[in-house]
């Protein structure tokens, strides 16, 4: 008999990605710490092979943990769409789609301003890549999706621009000249990861992706760990273990666009996709001024 992917266990592998960790995942999904642990082992077993490393109190996915992730997100959502298609359930449910990118920011102004219009729908969250969220919006099986406009080569309704900056652990140091600056991002495709290296060239500064993160949470534990810095979205805090870098180039915002499936309710897409833009438009300078950067000397 084929090996057989659970469910819930592909569920609390998805919680442990978007949440940061077990501990959080546990919270969402109201279960013991060790009945997630206990499922991602099912999915270890399973696969033969580890998806989650330790790396003192963090936890980073594998290789094989970040594609089965990938896999994971796709299962997960032709599973509930076919469950309430075949059970007629759900009727009033809004399925909103956003990137990883400030998606802590951007659903609950969505969800707030969904709501306004539809005070008695369910909102569901579909967190993915830009592109495989227009796919979803063309499906209907997403019914407003926000994403990076030129992730997806799709310009849908343009909501704004997002801030971007650096940011590293407090205790990382820049390496010395002419090494080049250690850079950790999102695996292509991703243009974040396209825009920071840009912007850094632009400025002379020689640069190396040193970790490839299928996720924003392997960047993220990636950039705390001290391997390098991350360019991330500046909407709301300062991501936690992590420091803004004013010492690098400033990046200019990206585009961000909203695409809603045909059919959608006309009156909560127009207030869902005006909260986005109020979002961004109000977010904080993404960088102050350059300040001095050691490692560009020599380099120019």
């Amino acid at each position: 008999m084929a090996p057989v992917l659970d469910i819930v266990a592909l569920r609390s592998l998805i919680a442990v990605a978007d949440r940061g960790g077990f501990h959080r995942a546990a919270e969402a999904l109201a279960l013991s710490q060790s009945a997630v642990s206990q499922h991602i082992r099912r999915l270890e077993k399973t696969l033969g092979s580890p998806v989650v490393e330790r790396d003192g109190r963090r936890t980073r996915f594998t290789a094989g943990g970040s594609q089965l992730l990938e896999e994971a997100r796709r299962i997960v959502a032709v599973h509930d769409e076919a469950v309430r298609r075949l059970l007629g359930e759900d009727t009033d449910t809004v399925v909103i789609g956003s990137t990883e990118h400030a998606a802590d920011q951007i659903l609950p102004r969505i969800t707030a301003a969904v709501r306004e219009v539809r005070p008695d729908c369910r909102v569901r969250f579909r967190v993915d890549r830009s592109a495989r969220l227009v796919e979803a919006v063309d499906r209907g099986t997403v019914d407003l999706a926000v994403y990076v406009a030129e992730a997806a080569g799709t310009e849908g309704t343009a909501v704004g621009g997002l801030p971007l900056t650096w940011y590293a652990a407090p205790e990382w140091t820049p390496p010395p000249a002419p090494s080049p600056l250690p850079l950790v991002a999102i695996e292509d495709p991703c243009a974040i990861r396209r825009r920071a290296l840009a912007v850094l060239t632009e400025h002379d500064i020689s640069a190396s992706v040193v970790c490839d993160a299928g996720y924003l949470a392997g960047v993220l534990d990636s950039a705390r760990a001290g391997l390098g810095v991350a360019l991330l979205a500046a909407v709301g805090q300062c991501p936690d273990g992590l420091t803004e870098r004013t010492d690098l180039p400033l990046a200019p915002a990206i585009r961000m666009s909203a695409q809603s499936r045909r059919g959608a309710d006309a009156d909560m897409v127009a207030h869902a996709t005006e909260a986005v833009r109020e979002l961004l438009a109000t977010a904080a300078p993404a960088t102050p001024p350059l300040a001095d950067a050691p490692w560009r000397v020599g380099l120019e």
